[in-house]
């Protein structure tokens, strides 16, 4: 059995293996045998064709021999799939949520993060949905993937086996955004993440704001560090200068906070040049719009 990063990880490899391995013996020995017919029955070798008379043990083997790997197959699909599809009593519980295009993980105690963080060796049962449209949530190195589907709680688990930072991204098409619905899971120690877990949320109108912004989904197309993704980057927007198309006609004007302002309250009014009318109106009361101005000040 591989151990692999989680517990998942070296039953679906083990799995993987001994089926991809029957395939290629499989395969070898057919060739093998069609290579020795060709040579051994050519015309050269016999210009008169000659009756060939049925062999019982031989159709016994070719029915029974695959009968038994298909059964083999079978089996350890069906010991695994029980095992992977029913997490352990003491499972810690996570709920996901998933949205175009961004994740949201909430814990037990409140707890919300766009990043998925989980203790070593502890089991974690992961509760999702979806806000909007199908996603699924998919893991790699544990190679789990499930679907987070609209008015419909779906779930599966892991233990990590080693501590790191692992791919977790949307690997069902869900709309323009899709390539950019990206996040990890990351594994900490018992003590980092009881650290993390009970650490007191910052205050302020500024980690309101970034607390918003996470929550409400905006991540998923606007980036923190500049980078170019469905939408415009947060950084540095706030002040700068932008050609923006308003009635399907281009005009400067300056990103201040009354243009964030309407721009949260209607997007596709004055639509930034270079990016698609994609954003929804989102509603929000005009204190979270100022929490979230403030926030974008600190980002300049």
């Amino acid at each position: 059995m591989f151990l692999g990063p989680s517990n998942t990880a070296g039953r679906i490899d083990a799995a993987f293996f001994f089926m991809a391995g029957t395939a290629v013996v499989l395969l070898v020995l057919t060739m093998v045998v069609m290579f020795v017919f060709v040579i051994k029955y050519s015309r050269k070798r016999h210009p008169q064709p000659e009756a060939v008379k049925e062999s019982v043990p031989l159709e016994i083997a070719w029915t029974v021999i695959p009968l038994l790997l298909v059964m083999a197959m079978f089996y350890f699909g069906w010991v695994d799939f029980k095992y992977i599809r029913n997490p352990p009593a003491d499972a810690m519980e996570v709920d996901v949520t998933a949205r175009q295009w961004s994740w949201l993980f909430r814990y037990a105690n409140g707890k919300e993060d766009g990043v998925l963080r989980v203790p070593v060796s502890k089991p974690v049962k992961l509760i999702m949905t979806s806000e909007d449209v199908i996603h699924c949530l998919f893991i790699p190195a544990f190679r789990i993937k499930e679907d987070c589907v609209p008015g419909l709680k779906t779930h599966l688990w892991f233990s990590a086996n080693d501590m790191g930072t692992y791919e977790l991204f949307c690997s069902e098409y869900c709309g323009v955004g899709h390539s950019h619905m990206r996040s990890s899971v990351i594994v900490l120690s018992e003590k980092d993440f009881a650290a993390w877990y009970q650490a007191a949320e910052e205050k302020g109108p500024a980690a309101a704001g970034a607390k918003l912004l996470r929550d409400k989904g905006c991540l998923g197309c606007h980036s923190l560090d500049g980078t170019r993704q469905v939408g415009p980057s947060f950084k540095g927007l706030l002040g700068s200068q932008q050609t923006v198309i308003t009635a399907g006609k281009e005009r400067t004007l300056a990103a201040d906070a009354a243009y964030i302002k309407g721009y949260i309250l209607d997007p596709n009014k004055d639509i930034i040049k270079g990016y698609s009318p994609v954003m929804p109106k989102i509603p929000l009361t005009d204190q979270e719009v100022d929490e979230i101005v403030a926030y974008l000040e600190t980002l300049k």
